[in-house]
């Protein structure tokens, strides 16, 4: 059993050869995720810095989540 990096990617037929083309999806698959990673961490920030002014013990009523629709009132 193989392990380590490689270890995900397929092989074309019974002769352990890697096929490019797959190998090249894969890699764009993960470059996705990890953009897409990237960017739900900074709008976490970014709403967290705008939302929350002063860290501390509890939440004032500005910083309170407030729902919308039907149920939430607004």
């Amino acid at each position: 059993m193989e392990g380590g990096f490689g270890s995900d990617f397929g092989s074309s037929g019974g002769g352990g050869k890697l096929d490019p083309g797959l190998i090249m999806e894969q890699v764009k698959v993960q470059i996705a995720v990890a953009n897409a990673q990237e960017l739900l961490q900074r709008m976490t920030d970014k709403c967290f810095r705008k939302c929350i002014g002063k860290p501390g013990g509890s939440l004032d009523n500005s910083e309170q989540v407030r729902r919308v629709g039907p149920r939430g009132g607004t």
